[in-house]
């Protein structure tokens, strides 16, 4: 049974969600908004995101303005979102844009930008242009797995899905208000059909939804059990002038965290650090002392850092990097990972001397 496009399109009408990047009722969304928002959501939530989204909107209220920036400060006014490969994607996508002059107009155009996959073009074509396509995200996912009742668990059922899911606005009114049924979905799985303790009670298709039917709602979708992830351990050095200015370097163009400022440091490896080992990699053979160790994980792996602090009167003019005076720390791309080595800096531990 198909639920009633109408029947969620009326549920939206009296509860939709009030965001920052959403269009008012009856207003055409601004393409720039949504593109924005949707890069910034990838892996992120929206109560992380609004607070980026407003000061990125303020710095660059616009396609070209964004495009104009340097990628730096993108990086920078970035940092602490995650996910870095997403803002060199977003400004390099601004640039693009900034060429053609207006945002494609379909799936396929949206699609072959920098940055932008099957579903992210799907709901910027759906929600900025009207066209009648289904996103499918985390929240469309877990709605189509309980109306239709797909047990069988992600990721081997996520092609069934995405198949179920592009029925749900088989009907004329979805088709004709293809924005707001695509933002009506996603409301409908943010605040109704949640992955724990779902509101079925509240829900406009309730009685279309199979799995509610057999009382297995909550359960869905299944997911296969996920492996461990991998530990990797590095040592990174804070290193400060006698004017305060912190060393910092610039991680590769590829990779993890790739154009990103970092502390200078080991490699990362699958055993940990011995103290005398670490040193040999540390940018001056200067005394350091030992702060801690902090733990930062990423989508594929968890990474321990042991953190070292030390001081010299000036840096070594033969060391790659670069200086940072302490009141431009803020407006450097240092990851989260980065940031937190910062803030065990004002920690004491043993002095340690480099065995350079």
């Amino acid at each position: 049974m198909i639920p009633s496009d109408s029947a969620l399109l009326h549920w939206y009408d009296r509860h939709r969600r009030d965001l920052p990047w959403r269009a008012r009722p009856g207003r055409q969304a601004t393409p720039y908004h949504v593109w924005l928002s949707e890069i910034m959501l990838q892996q992120t939530t929206v109560a992380t995101v609004k607070a980026y989204y407003a000061r990125f909107l303020e710095k660059y209220p616009t396609v070209d303005a964004l495009a104009q920036a340097p990628r730096d400060d993108v990086l920078a006014l970035w940092a602490g979102l995650g996910y870095y490969t997403r803002a060199r994607n977003l400004h390099a996508c601004a640039r693009l844009l900034a060429d053609q002059g207006a945002f494609p107009q379909t799936v396929d155009g949206l699609r072959a930008l920098p940055g932008i996959g099957d579903y992210t073009a799907r709901a910027i074509a759906a929600i900025a242009f009207g066209v009648p396509v289904i996103p499918v995200d985390g929240n469309v996912e877990r709605i189509a797995s309980r109306i239709f009742a797909i047990e069988e668990p992600l990721p081997q059922s996520r092609r069934q899905i995405a198949q179920r899911a592009a029925t749900l606005n088989d009907g004329a009114q979805a088709r004709a208000r293809a924005s707001d049924f695509a933002q009506a979905l996603f409301d409908l799985g943010a605040t109704i059909c949640t992955p724990r303790n779902p509101a079925c009670g509240l829900c406009p298709w309730r009685e279309a939804c199979a799995a509610h039917a057999r009382g297995i709602a909550a359960s869905l979708p299944r997911r296969a059990r996920k492996q461990p992830k991998p530990e990797r351990f590095g040592a990174c050095f804070i290193l400060r002038d006698a004017s305060g200015a912190v060393w910092l370097r610039r991680r590769p163009e590829t990779g993890l965290l790739a154009g990103m400022a970092e502390f200078p440091g080991t490699a990362w490896r699958e055993t940990p650090w011995r103290p005398a080992d670490a040193m040999r990699d540390a940018p001056m053979p200067v005394r350091f002392r030992e702060l801690g160790i902090i733990t930062h994980v990423f989508t594929h792996l968890t990474l321990r850092l042991t953190v070292f602090e030390g001081r010299t009167d000036r840096f070594a003019p033969d060391m790659a990097g670069f200086a940072c005076p302490a009141d431009n720390l803020a407006g450097q791309s240092l990851p989260t990972v980065m940031r937190k080595c910062l803030d065990l800096s004002q920690d004491s531990a043993t002095l340690l001397e480099t065995t350079r």
